[in-house]
């Protein structure tokens, strides 16, 4: 089967979606996910966004088993 719509929601952006990511500095990688970093809303790359996400998760499971030792 064809793959002819792959993409297509990045071709409208500059660059194709390229770019520098402001957080690790890699430059020409798709910055395509929307975080706010120091009160900016900025465009940051694939991996950037899911080391966020690990690190809100781990923070979640700490809070969460502070608030049940707490309770206990």
């Amino acid at each position: 089967m064809s793959k002819a719509h792959r993409g297509t929601g990045i071709r409208s952006e500059v660059n194709h979606g390229r770019g520098k990511c402001p957080r690790c500095g890699n430059e020409n990688v798709k910055v395509l996910y929307e975080k706010e970093i120091d009160g900016n809303n900025v465009k940051i790359c694939k991996v950037c966004n899911a080391t966020l996400k690990n690190i809100a998760k781990k923070e979640a499971r700490k809070l969460k088993a502070e608030s049940a030792s707490a309770q206990a």
